[in-house]
């Protein structure tokens, strides 16, 4: 009695389960009766015929990963390279994703690799990394139309990984190597250039500075002199006109001819005195010839014996 009583309970507790169905949000259910597609359940709760209705296929919405294992491709120039990503897709139409394929998960990945494969073979390896961006967006639109009839929107692909093979990877750091001894090489150069350009630069301005500074002694010393000559010339004009003048009035010929005559006898002293050869007129005489040739000038004869 009491086994039949448990066996009821759980028969009961079965079509309860089979009859009552709550779906949850951001999934749908595919509803089939006696084997037929009987509708789509979105998320919600539901009632159905036990034995007569079932649950086929459950399908999430959200957006789904899938990691794409590594795997090796070749490129353009036959450089293998071993690349693996991430695949984002999400189902849009459950009744495709459920009917259109029978696993849209594994065709999808399998759909990726290929692509993944085929986009890389355009391309030089040199290109690969710097277009990994464009590859991305490819893949991610072929994916999408070949995807399409069943049900599913793939949102992006990324590229992980991408790996080249030891040999490339020494040859790439040797040549990264010799970039940037070359770069250092060229900045040292640029600026020994710079150098010795500011050195002729610095030297052609102190000619330039010392020209213009020795043209602008010149002058100075050019308009210095000729205004010394100038006042020279103004003060000997001035001593004239005033000798002249002197001249002029009474007496002044006396005056100016005892002038005279007292230069001369200064200057005749002075070269008696420092001369170490001494000179002098025969008789005295003579001495009194050399006044009267003065004498004509001055118009009078200094006394010898005074």
């Amino acid at each position: 009695m009491g086994a039949t009583v448990i066996v009821v309970f759980l028969v009961i507790v079965y079509i309860i389960k089979k009859t009552i169905i709550i779906v949850p949000e951001q999934s749908v259910f595919i509803k089939e009766r006696l084997g037929v597609l009987n509708g789509v359940l979105k998320s919600g709760f539901y009632f159905m015929i036990p034995f007569v209705d079932q649950i086929r296929y459950r399908q999430n919405l959200k957006e789904q990963t899938i990691d794409i294992d590594p795997q090796v491709c070749i490129t353009k120039d036959n450089v293998s390279v071993e690349v693996d990503g991430v695949l984002y897709l999400k189902v849009i139409d459950g009744e495709k994703a459920s009917y259109g394929i029978d696993n849209f998960m594994l065709a999808t990945t399998q759909l990726a690799q290929t692509t993944l494969r085929s986009e890389i073979g355009k391309l030089i390896f040199d290109n690969l990394l710097s277009e990994r961006d464009e590859i991305n967006g490819r893949v991610v639109s072929n994916i999408d139309r070949a995807t399409d009839p069943w049900g599913i929107k793939v949102t992006r692909y990324e590229i992980r990984n991408i790996t080249p093979p030891k040999q490339i990877l020494i040859e790439m750091e040797n040549q990264m190597k010799s970039e940037r001894e070359r770069r250092a090489e060229i900045t040292i150069s640029q600026g020994e250039k710079e150098s010795r350009v500011n050195h002729s630069v610095g030297e052609r301005q102190e000619s330039i500075n010392i020209s213009e500074g020795e043209k602008i002694r010149l002058v100075n010393e050019a308009d210095g002199r000729a205004q010394e000559i100038t006042l020279i010339s103004n003060a000997t004009a001035k001593g004239l006109q005033l000798i002249s003048e002197a001249i002029s009035k009474k007496g002044g010929k006396e005056a100016v001819s005892l002038q005279i005559t007292q230069e001369y006898l200064d200057a005749l002293g002075h070269i008696l005195k420092t001369s170490k050869t001494t000179v002098v007129p025969e008789t005295l005489a003579n001495i009194g010839g050399v006044f009267e040739g003065l004498s004509k000038i001055t118009t009078k004869i200094p006394q010898v014996g005074e």
